[in-house]
């Protein structure tokens, strides 16, 4: 597994601290494949505060794919970059049809902890390369879960595979998070993935550098620490984390970024 893949320990970490505190995310997948994996995580990975960080991000997304099953009942959900992430459990909303994309060898690993069904299929993908896009399921509608993923991919490749998206799925919802480019500079020695060997990252400060003529558009800017899921740590924790992951700063680093099908593009 190369390091990029190995990041996927970091948020499988988070999530099962989490859900065996019981507050914010209840994933007990998480927790039985932490134990099982027993992956060595250290330095800033292993801080609970990324940990409850990790667990709201998770949260968001959660959220975010069942409010658009709400409203597109009949789409098909691609997560991709899923990593051991059991988000097709986590979410309340049916699916038609549900597809786990990463890389072959996470995917390999997947398949030692989870089963596909008529419904939830696993399917090894490479984002980087976007005529791949070509394999994935026909849908009028794609709901599309891009989490931990965008700063590993050059603006070029990102814009590349949202194309291949766009051209496929007459309509897109797409729930994105993002590193700025100071975020991405900022991060190359001071991000819990250089914990695992990672040191290149990408940022965007313009969501129009990526998909400006592509018939998508920017919907809205969400918050990775919703006051509802801050307000269920202890008071101290809350306080600390406060600091920490809601400030100004933090926004100047990172960012969550809906995007939907340009109207007139796709209905």
């Amino acid at each position: 597994m190369n390091e990029v893949n190995k990041t996927l320990f970091i948020p499988l970490y988070g999530k099962s601290t989490v859900s065996e505190q019981h507050i914010i995310l209840s994933d007990p997948d998480a927790e039985r494949i932490w134990q099982a994996e027993s992956f060595p995580i250290r330095g800033k990975s292993k801080s609970k505060w990324l940990a409850y960080n990790m667990a709201m991000r998770a949260r968001v997304f959660d959220d975010w794919t069942d409010s658009m099953l709400r409203k597109h009942k009949d789409a098909l959900v691609l997560h991709i970059g899923c990593g051991l992430d059991s988000r097709f459990r986590r979410v309340k909303e049916p699916y038609r049809l549900w597809i786990d994309c990463d890389l072959p060898d996470v995917i390999a690993i997947r398949k030692e902890y989870f089963d596909e069904s008529g419904n939830y299929r696993m399917q090894a993908l490479d984002a980087s390369v976007p005529a791949q896009v070509a394999q994935l399921p026909e849908s009028d509608t794609a709901i599309v879960i891009l989490e931990g993923i965008s700063m590993y991919l050059s603006k070029e490749q990102l814009r590349g595979f949202l194309e291949a998206l766009q051209k496929k799925y007459r309509v897109l919802c797409i729930l994105m998070d993002i590193y700025t480019e100071f975020g991405a500079k900022a991060s190359k020695y001071r991000n819990p993935v250089n914990d695992v060997g990672v040191t290149k990252l990408y940022g965007i400060d313009s969501m129009e550098e990526v998909i400006g003529g592509l018939g998508l558009r920017a919907v809205r800017e969400h918050s990775f620490t919703p006051p509802a899921l801050v307000n269920e740590l202890k008071p101290v924790d809350r306080t600390f984390f406060k600091v920490l992951f809601t400030g100004r700063l933090y926004g100047k680093i990172y960012r969550l970024m809906e995007l939907a099908t340009a109207p007139g593009r796709g209905g």
